[in-house]
């Protein structure tokens, strides 16, 4: 009865201050100093934690995975809530594990967002994001609409408070086509709010104040009393920002007497706090100073109530892990009890069967090492032997291959010397016959040129070109595996200069193998360098050999 006589005298001395001249304030103002608030609302925080826990409890006990997860996760609300972080994300990790293990997938979506909150509130917007986005692919999979567009909204306001105002509004706008086309207008409300403080951050105060509106007759359709404090405050705040003040106190009263008939203390004290902001643009700074007493009152009171709650779970949570340590170390002590019990009866006994064990051990020990002994001396004479025999096969092995290479290199060396004398000797008859053609004699300058044709062919087709290759190969296998690493498109031509190179042939040599001259031999090795992709001034000689 006191509380109602206390809140119809509220109602009385505001609507009062708001038709009363300026100068009546002060008499009102001595009046609050002496009125009490009524208390906050709601079930203290600590005994609805108890009770969670004993129902968490009893849900283990009687296996309920799912019904411990939930609790879980209400516990891990009520510490968010007080800003007792660690113990939240604590119930929130067991809460997600246990409804991952269960397969459902939408309650641990739901985990993900709430887990998304604590990390915004923790002051961890990366994180945050995580764990939006893991609910938002959740809510997919799952077909959960609602849950998508509620999640689309929470990563808009996330990027809002992250000034990244494109995807702000693209992920509201993408939250708000959801809502439309489930028809929830609770759901619409609240995204038509989000996006009234967006166009309110960018000073559009038209458009936000359109938001508002919306979210206003939405809240009022869902019978949302919460939501519709806020968005009048909203209104308020827009209208006193573009300078109208009458209209912006009438928003705010509206938003003042909600707040009143529903109890919410907090929004009564921003109630008051905008109206004497407002006040106070208006020059009327008796209201001002009147109303702002009233929010400090408020304020003061929620302070000191959610610290009261906050304190009253810190015990709670004190008292509970003291019992738990207890009951722990009871356990502790039992076991221990029994396992000392245990231990000693079976020690008795061992004793006893160990030194039968080990009288009769040490007569078989003495037998085994003798056996052994001789065991060992005729494994270590065979492994010798064989040892030996595999290095003399080693040995042969080694010869073997040493001839080989010598093979291969003579044969190397003389497919080399093949292939110059033979090229010399074909450059001077195409010199020859040039001087030939060039008398131009008729009768045989067509055949002249067949045979110019027949030898320059024979330039760029001969077997003894396929053996040396073969043979370079063999001797050279991992020259050219680090080649072609190095480049992969290396020419016929270009891998032919690349071998004669590596044999370190002077220039003459290479240019007659190659059948060109000396001045087109320096051309090709240019070339090659740029295919090589080698620094002016290192040398391709040494870079080929070093390979």
């Amino acid at each position: 009865m006191m509380r109602e006589l206390l809140i119809r005298i509220l109602l009385v001395l505001l609507v009062a201050g708001a038709r009363c001249p300026a100068r009546a304030q002060p008499t009102l103002v001595a009046r609050i100093e002496h009125l009490e608030l009524a208390p906050l609302r709601g079930n203290p925080a600590d005994s609805l934690f108890l009770a969670l826990q004993r129902q968490y409890h009893q849900a283990v006990a009687a296996h309920d995975e799912a019904r411990a997860a939930t609790h879980l996760q209400r516990m891990g609300e009520i510490c968010y809530r007080l800003g007792h972080y660690p113990q939240a994300f604590d119930y929130y990790g067991k809460a997600g594990q246990l409804f991952g293990q269960l397969g459902q997938l939408e309650a641990l979506a739901n985990n993900f967002n709430a887990l998304g909150g604590l990390y915004y509130a923790n002051k961890q917007p990366g994180p945050a994001r995580q764990q939006y986005n893991q609910a938002l692919g959740l809510f997919r999979r799952t077909a959960n609409a609602n849950g998508v567009a509620d999640t689309y909204g929470k990563i808009g306001y996330l990027c809002e408070k992250q000034q990244r105002y494109d995807s702000a509004f693209y992920y509201q706008r993408q939250a708000l086509h959801q809502y439309q086309a489930l028809a929830n207008p609770r759901g619409k409300a609240k995204i038509c709010e989000n996006l009234g403080s967006i166009f309110e951050d960018f000073a559009r105060y038209d458009s936000a104040r359109y938001y508002f509106r919306q979210a206003l007759v939405l809240s009022q359709q869902a019978g949302d009393d919460i939501a519709q404090i806020e968005v009048l405050n909203n209104l308020g705040d827009v209208l006193r920002k573009t300078g109208q003040y009458g209209l912006a106190l009438h928003e705010t009263r509206r938003a003042l007497a909600l707040a009143l008939r529903t109890g919410e203390h907090h929004q009564v004290g921003g109630a008051y706090s905008d109206l004497a902001k407002t006040f106070s643009l208006l020059g009327r700074n008796d209201s001002a100073y009147y109303y702002s007493a009233w929010s400090r009152k408020y304020q003061v009171a929620t302070y000191s109530a959610t610290n009261n709650q906050q304190l009253a779970l810190l015990q709670t949570l004190y008292h509970l892990n003291r019992k738990d340590q207890e009951i722990a170390q009871l356990s502790n002590a039992r076991t221990v009890n029994q396992l000392l019990l245990a231990a000693g009866a079976g020690a008795a006994v061992l004793l006893v069967l160990l030194a039968s064990v080990v009288i009769s051990r040490q007569r078989l020990k003495i037998r085994s090492a003798h056996a052994l002994a001789e065991q060992n001396q005729r494994m270590y004479d065979t492994q010798h032997e064989l040892m030996q025999v595999e290095l003399r096969n080693k040995q042969l092995e080694e010869e073997s291959l040493k001839r080989e290479l010598a093979t291969k290199d003579r044969e190397l060396t003389t497919n080399t010397l093949h292939v110059i004398q033979k090229n010399q000797l074909l450059r001077e008859l195409r010199g020859q016959l040039d001087d030939l053609v060039k008398e131009d004699r008729r009768d045989q300058k067509k055949q002249l040129k067949q045979l110019l044709h027949q030898i320059g062919e024979n330039f760029n087709h001969d077997q003894h070109w396929e053996e040396f290759r073969t043979t370079f190969e063999q001797m050279h296998q991992p020259f050219f595996a680090r080649l072609r690493q190095r480049c992969d498109s290396l020419t016929a031509g270009e891998n032919r200069l690349v071998a004669l190179l590596k044999m370190n042939l002077p220039s003459q040599d290479i240019a007659a193998s190659l059948g060109v001259s000396v001045d087109s031999l320096r051309v090709m090795r240019y070339r090659l360098r740029k295919r090589l992709n080698l620094a002016q001034g290192e040398s391709l000689t040494a870079f080929l050999q070093a390979l």
